[in-house]
Order: C-alpha cells, then sequence, then structure tokens
C-alpha cells in the first residue's frame, strides 16, 4: 500500500516534517510520500480537495489554515473541537476528520520533559493554533489556573472561552509556575525575546513551542537564571509521530524519531 501524505501551509519550505515522517516510515518498510504543499494565494478548502481527490491519505495543516480548514471538515476528534483547530486531516471512507494532534505532542513533551513541575498557575503566551493546543494540554495534564496572554486581545478572550481559561498580561509571570511561550518571537525568522527578561525568576519553568531554533533566546536567558526549560522538539516530534499513526494505522517508534529529529537538526546546522 502506498502513503500519500503531506503537509498545507505558506513559507513551510525549512519544514522538517517530509524527511521525520519519510525516515520513519523506512523504518517500518513502508511505500510513503510527504510533499510540501505551499497555500500561496490559494484556499485550504481548495487544496483539500484537490489533494483528497489526488488519492492522498490525509494531510498535516499548518499557519494560516489551522482554523480556516475547519468549515471544509465533516468530524472534529474531541481535541479539534474543543480547539476549533486542526493540524491533522484524515481522509478515510468517503469522510474528511479533523484532529489535533499538537495537543497530545504537547502533552507528552512536557511529561518526559519537565516531569513533576509545578501546574498551579500557567501562563500562556500566544493565543493561536499552537498556543491553544499547548493550553489544553497543560489542563489536561493538571494545570489548576491558565492565564492567557495575547497582543490581540480578541484572540485571548477567545481561546480563554473556549478552554475556560482566564485573560491576563504578561505581568502574569511574575508570579506564575509555568510558562508556556507559543509566539512566533524567537524563530529565525523573528529573532528576540517575547516579554522583558526581568519578569522570569528562578521558580519558573519555560517550555517553548518554537523548535526552529531549538536554542531561542528566551530558552537562554531563562535558564541563566535557573528555570527549567524544555524545548520545542519534543512537541514537533511528538505532534508528528501522531500524525503518522493517524495516516497509517501503525504505530511508530517515537524515540526512534526523536533520534532522527535530533540528526535532522544536525544536519541543517551544518550547511
Amino acid at each position: 500500500m502506498r502513503y500519500e501524505v503531506g503537509l498545507i501551509g505558506a513559507g513551510i519550505g525549512p519544514s522538517l516534517s517530509p524527511p521525520l515522517h519519510e525516515r520513519e516510515a523506512a523504518e517500518l518498510d513502508l511505500d510513503y510520500a510527504y510533499r510540501l504543499i505551499e497555500l500561496e494565494d490559494r484556499d485550504a478548502g481548495e487544496l483539500l480537495d484537490r489533494v483528497r481527490r489526488a488519492g492522498f491519505r490525509g494531510v498535516n495543516v499548518t499557519h494560516p489554515c489551522k482554523q480556516s480548514v475547519v468549515p471544509h471538515l465533516d468530524a472534529l476528534s474531541e481535541d479539534a473541537e474543543a480547539l476549533q483547530a486542526v493540524n491533522t486531516v484524515v481522509f478515510e471512507d468517503g469522510r474528511v476528520t479533523g484532529h489535533n494532534t499538537d495537543t497530545t505532542g504537547f502533552a507528552e513533551s512536557f511529561s518526559r520533559g519537565l516531569p513533576a513541575a509545578s501546574l498551579d498557575h500557567v501562563v500562556l503566551l500566544g493565543a493561536g493554533g499552537a498556543g491553544g493546543a499547548a493550553g489544553l494540554a497543560a489542563l489536561r495534564l493538571g494545570a489548576e489556573r491558565l492565564t492567557i496572554v495575547d497582543l490581540d486581545r480578541e484572540q485571548a478572550e477567545a481561546c480563554a472561552e473556549r478552554l475556560g481559561a482566564e485573560v491576563g498580561t504578561v505581568e502574569s509571570v511574575r508570579e506564575a509556575d509555568g510558562l508556556i511561550h507559543a509566539t512566533p518571537t524567537g524563530m529565525e525568522a523573528h529573532p528576540g525575546m517575547p516579554l522583558d527578561e526581568r519578569l522570569l525568576h528562578p521558580g519558573l519553568w519555560v517550555a517553548e513551542v518554537v523548535y526552529r531554533p531549538l536554542e531561542t533566546e528566551l530558552l537562554q536567558r531563562a535558564r541563566e537564571i535557573g528555570c527549567r526549560t524544555l524545548d520545542g522538539g519534543g512537541m514537533a516530534v511528538f505532534q508528528a509521530a501522531d500524525s503518522f499513526e493517524l495516516f497509517t494505522g501503525l504505530e511508530p517508534d517515537r524515540d526512534r524519531m526523536l533520534r532522527h529529529f535530533a540528526e535532522l537538526v544536525g544536519e541543517v546546522a551544518a550547511r
């Protein structure tokens, strides 16, 4: 059986998803191809229909499609329904179903990378698709209080309403146990700090959603003052592993995918 899958989004050329998926597929002896499908000026729904008719098994979707694809789907998983955001679409038995593996991906990364971290009060900086997924994961992991902060107040309020959280300001970080960072700041194209580093304190853990680069300025500064930190690599790998399982019905070796990811990051750094 041949598996045709892909990624729909804008500016996705640097994505590590194709080799990450294809290396694991090769380990499982699968005929598997992962394509990059640039959104450009096209409609996400139109692209979904096109790849479905082309025989694709499914696609991942990323910025700016995670919410705009929802009206084009027949069904949503529990997490996708809660967030009204999708990062994985599966075509099966004539139906188009949306899932959100960012939620499960962040949860597994957090559980592995920050065991026993306090979840009394968590601040989520960034209320977009990835941020909402990480916030939902934090709540499911036991966060008692989740404060959502975003420059777009309306977006923050919508995310807070969906999650049963509160809207706050970045000053909330001063008294928080943990910070989840889910804005573009810190990415290769948007270097810098997403907040005043004086808000950080040694009792704070800091988790990144950004994984290009793995070592963001936020993580560097946080570690310098004694914070426990978690880079975005684990979320990237585990959401990919969960998507792979949805596409194929086969369970990938997540530890092996972590090793593949580390190799890919090293290859990119060496160029």
